[in-house]
C-alpha cells in the first residue's frame, strides 16, 4: 500500500492519488508553448550565427555555452528566493515573461554580440522560472507520483521543443530562409506561454502558509545532505558528456542536406525524448535510479560514437535519436532524484544548486567542444563526449548500486 507523504511534505491532495494533478498538465502547456518558441530560434541559430554573422564553431560554443551557463545561475538565485519567499508562481510567470520579450533582439540582431545579449536575456528568463516551476511541481504532486509528475512535464516541454524546430522548416521554406522573420514569428507562442501560466495556475495554498525559511542561512544548506550533493554530482558529470545540443544542427549541416531542412535533426530527437520521457519517469517511481542513470549512459556513449562518423544524413538522423532517447531516460529521473533526497522547505534552493553546477559544467564542455571542433573536427569534439560519459559510467560503478527508491532512500 503506498504510504502518505511525510509531515514535511506539503501534500495537496489525497496520498492515495493515481494520476498526476491537472496543474501538472498546465504547466506541461506552459512549457510546450514556450519550449516551441526558444526551439525555433534555437534551431537556426547556429545557422544564422555560422551563415550570415560570419561565426566560427568556437563563437557557437562560447555563446551557448555563456547563455546556458547563466541559467542555473540565475535558477540558483531564484530558488533561494521562491523558498524565501514562499511563492513561485510569479516568480516563473517573470521568467516566462522575460523570454518572451527576448524574441525580438534575435530578429534585430546584426552582430554575434547581439546574438549573445538576446541569449543572455532568453536564458536568464530561463533561470528565473527554472527552479520556481520544478519546485512547484513537488508541491503541487504527491511524492508516490513525481516521477511520472517529472516525466509527464519533460514530455510535453519536449512536444514543444520539436513543434519548434518543425515550424522552423516550413517558416524557412515558406520564405526562403528568411532567418529574421522566423525570430519574429516565434514571439507568437511565447506570448501565449505567459498568458497560459498566469491565468491557469494557482500557488499551492499549504506552500505559502508553510513557515518560511532563511535558505542563505548555513544551517538550512547543511540540511541538504550527502544523498543530495551526490545528485548534484552525477548531474554535473552527465552535463560534461552531454555538450550544446548547437553542435548537432552543426553536425547536420555537413551532411549535405539543404539548410531548411537541417532543424529536422532537433524534431526527430525530440519526437522520441517526447514519447519517451513519461514511461521512464513513470518508472523512476518505481525502478532503482542508479541502474537508470547507467542505461542512460550506455545511450549516450553510443549516440557520441554514431555522431562520430555521422558523415552522411542517415548516420547523423539515428545518432540524433540517440541522443533523444538518453535524454528522456534520464532528465525526469534526475529531477526526480532531486526532489526525492532534498528536504520539503528547500526544494526550490535544491534545484538551484542542482541547475549551478549542471549550467558550468555545461559552459566548460561547450567551449571544449568548440574548441575541438575548430582544431580537430567533429569526431574529436564527439569523441571527448563519449569519454566524459565513461568517466560518468565509472563514477557510478565506484559508488555501488546504492538504493533509490520512490522514497529516495
Amino acid at each position: 500500500m503506498t504510504q502518505p507523504p511525510p509531515a514535511t511534505e506539503p501534500a495537496q491532495s489525497s496520498p492515495l492519488q493515481r494520476h498526476v494533478p491537472r496543474a501538472i498538465w498546465t504547466l506541461g502547456f506552459v512549457s510546450l508553448f514556450m519550449d516551441a518558441s526558444s526551439e525555433l530560434v534555437h534551431s537556426l541559430l547556429p545557422m544564422f550565427l555560422v551563415g550570415s554573422l560570419g561565426a566560427s564553431a568556437t563563437i557557437v560554443g562560447v555563446i551557448d555555452g555563456i547563455a546556458e551557463a547563466l541559467t542555473p545561475l540565475v535558477k540558483t538565485l531564484s530558488g533561494l528566493l521562491s523558498d524565501y519567499l514562499g511563492h513561485r508562481k510569479w516568480l516563473a510567470v517573470a521568467g516566462y515573461g522575460l523570454s518572451a520579450l527576448s524574441k525580438p533582439l534575435f530578429a534585430l540582431a546584426p552582430t554575434s554580440g547581439v546574438v549573445l545579449a538576446a541569449r543572455i536575456a532568453d536564458r536568464t528568463g530561463k533561470g528565473i522560472r527554472g527552479a520556481p516551476r520544478d519546485a512547484l511541481v513537488a508541491d503541487i504532486t504527491p511524492p508516490h507520483l513525481r516521477g511520472a509528475a517529472y516525466g509527464l512535464r519533460q514530455a510535453l516541454d519536449t512536444v514543444g521543443a520539436f513543434i519548434g524546430p518543425l515550424l522552423a522548416v516550413v517558416v524557412m521554406e515558406l520564405s526562403s530562409d528568411n532567418f529574421r522573420l522566423a525570430f519574429w514569428l516565434a514571439g507568437i507562442p511565447a506570448l501565449a506561454s505567459v498568458a497560459l501560466l498566469a491565468a491557469g495556475i494557482r500557488e499551492p495554498a499549504a506552500t505559502q502558509r508553510a513557515p518560511r525559511v532563511n535558505p542563505f542561512a548555513r544551517s538550512s544548506l547543511a540540511k541538504l545532505g550527502g544523498a543530495y550533493w551526490w545528485v548534484v554530482f552525477i548531474g554535473a558529470a552527465f552535463a560534461l558528456a552531454r555538450f550544446s545540443e548547437a553542435f548537432l544542427v552543426l553536425r547536420a549541416m555537413k551532411s549535405g542536406v539543404p539548410v531548411a531542412f537541417v532543424p529536422l535533426v532537433l524534431v526527430a530527437m525530440n519526437i522520441v525524448y517526447a514519447l519517451a520521457a513519461y514511461p521512464f519517469g513513470k518508472l523512476a517511481d518505481s525502478a532503482s535510479h542508479t541502474k537508470l542513470l547507467a542505461r542512460g549512459l550506455l545511450v549516450l556513449i553510443a549516440a557520441d560514437i554514431v555522431l562520430a562518423h555521422g558523415a552522411q544524413w542517415p548516420v547523423v538522423l539515428f545518432g540524433v535519436l540517440l541522443w533523444g532517447l538518453h535524454m528522456a531516460m534520464t532528465q525526469g529521473l534526475l529531477a526526480t532524484m532531486v526532489a526525492q533526497t532534498a528536504p520539503a522547505d528547500l526544494k526550490g534552493t535544491a534545484f538551484g544548486f542542482f541547475n549551478l553546477m549542471s549550467g558550468v559544467a555545461l559552459l566548460i564542455a561547450s567551449v571544449v567542444a568548440g574548441q575541438l571542433w575548430d582544431r580537430l573536427g567533429p569526431q574529436a569534439t564527439f569523441y571527448a563526449g563519449a569519454a566524459f560519459a565513461l568517466l560518468t559510467l565509472a563514477a557510478l560503478a565506484a559508488k555501488g548500486y546504492v538504493r533509490h527508491r520512490a522514497d529516495g532512500s
